[in-house]
């Protein structure tokens, strides 16, 4: 049953990837043109991230930072009122229009249109040495959408995200595909009430680059405690 769900959550991938492309030209063109004109830098943002089994792909966006923002502020963080993010990106990211390359990531078999969201290379620390909890999430592909962003997007910590991700992980086991279209159909309404698009910090007493770095060394930590 496992397997079957598999091929039909790979087929309704490839169909719905090509098809999204097709419709999205428009949109390719006009926010390419857009973004060049407002900063300087590639139209396209590249970020190597985890997949299923912990994989590396090269994810792609549309950038909405200034060039090499990684390495300034507050790194894989964003804030709300980032200075990072440039007029044209903060449009794209309100809209979620800045993900609409990853339906080429989708259609190569990199990603899914659901599943759990891909973290940064090392965001997590050491994959090999994660712990089970941390590990299961990775036991799908990642996904464009999935449950963590129905119940939080943002706005939640990663031990909170990791819960959703692991719920997804056993329901897509026990539903299949039809679970997915319950948190696509969720997904959209969530687009449209642009909530939880920006991370809060868990400490609001500091600065944000101070914050940042705090949350990422309790994030490694937690991944790497003993089950």
């Amino acid at each position: 049953m496992y397997i079957v769900s598999l091929f039909f959550k790979r087929l309704f991938d490839i169909i719905l990837s090509l098809l999204g492309l097709i419709v999205s030209l428009p949109i390719w063109i006009f926010v390419s043109i857009a973004i060049k004109i407002d900063s300087n830098g590639p139209i396209l943002f590249k970020q190597k991230r985890r997949t299923k089994n912990g994989k590396i792909f090269n994810i792609l966006k549309f950038r909405t930072m200034i060039t090499n923002a990684e390495k300034m502020g507050t790194g894989l963080f964003n804030f709300k009122d980032d200075p990072r993010v440039t007029k044209v990106g903060k449009f794209l990211r309100n809209t979620s229009l800045d993900e609409v390359p990853q339906l080429l990531n989708i259609f190569l078999g990199q990603m899914s249109f659901v599943g759990p969201r891909p973290c940064v290379e090392n965001e997590l620390g050491d994959f090999d040495t994660l712990n089970k909890i941390y590990k299961k999430r990775f036991e799908v592909k990642a996904g464009l959408t999935g449950l963590a962003q129905v119940k939080g997007r943002n706005d939640i910590t990663w031990d909170k995200k990791v819960i959703f991700d692991n719920e997804y992980v056993d329901k897509f086991k026990k539903y299949g595909v039809l679970y997915d279209f319950k948190i696509m159909f969720c997904t959209i309404l969530k687009v449209f009430k642009k909530e939880n698009i920006y991370e809060n910090k868990v400490d609001n007493s500091v600065d944000d680059e101070t914050a940042a770095k705090l949350e990422e060394e309790r994030i490694i930590k937690l991944a790497h405690q003993k089950d």
